[in-house]
């Protein structure tokens, strides 16, 4: 399968979803915390651990996910 020469891009389907992961819990995690205080320190704090805990949460599903997969 040959891809049309599109420069140096790389085609979206080619990229594996859980790259855009980590980003778009970021930015989830500064608006939610932005909505909740107006002091920079504070939503910065609140924002490292919300982004903690959602990627804890995904990772647990995914271990859990897996090891369920494995057993089937």
């Amino acid at each position: 399968m040959s891809l049309p020469a599109v420069g140096f891009l790389i085609p979206l389907g080619l990229i594996n979803a859980y790259w855009f992961a980590p980003p778009l819990i970021l930015v989830i995690s500064l608006v939610y915390a932005a909505s909740r205080h107006e002091a920079w320190p504070l939503i910065f704090r609140h924002a490292t651990r919300l982004f903690l805990m959602i990627t804890g949460i995904l990772a647990l599903v995914t271990i859990i996910l897996l090891v369920i997969n494995t057993q089937v």
